[in-house]
């Protein structure tokens, strides 16, 4: 099949096989004429490769992923460690955006949102107090 349909049936950008195919995680067969062809284990490597992203894997970690896959003699805690390492990193994520949520709901809820120029959302976005202002 063509990279259309490749396209169509992964679910992913016919760019984004491009760039697969561009920094190695993927290789199209190709025609005479030059045009990738694309059969059902590339298809496959590129649903997986797609699931791997949209759990926040890195392209390098993809790498990885997809290397250990196609390995039948791999240890399975290899895998685990990647996934053990992502899910970390997605914790840390989480307890970023939970501070981050702590601190602008605390500036919304400060502000009167009326027609004062003072405004503590502003003020907590210079870091400066209203009363240093260097403007």
């Amino acid at each position: 099949m063509n990279i259309g349909e490749a396209s169509e049936k992964s679910g992913l950008p016919s760019k984004t096989i491009r760039y697969y195919e561009d920094i190695g995680l993927v290789l199209a067969d190709r025609e005479d004429n030059g045009y990738r062809t694309y059969d059902a284990a590339h298809i496959h490597k590129l649903r997986f490769l797609k699931r791997s992203r949209s759990l926040g894997f890195g392209v390098e970690e993809c790498r990885q992923l997809l290397s250990l896959y196609e390995d039948k003699h791999r240890s399975s805690a290899s895998v685990k460690a990647l996934a053990t390492h992502r899910l970390e990193e997605i914790d840390q994520k989480i307890e970023d955006l939970k501070g981050l949520r702590e601190t602008l709901s605390t500036l919304v809820k400060t502000c009167h949102g009326d027609d004062r120029p003072d405004c503590p959302i502003l003020d907590g976005l210079s870091g400066t107090p209203d009363d240093q202002d260097p403007f």
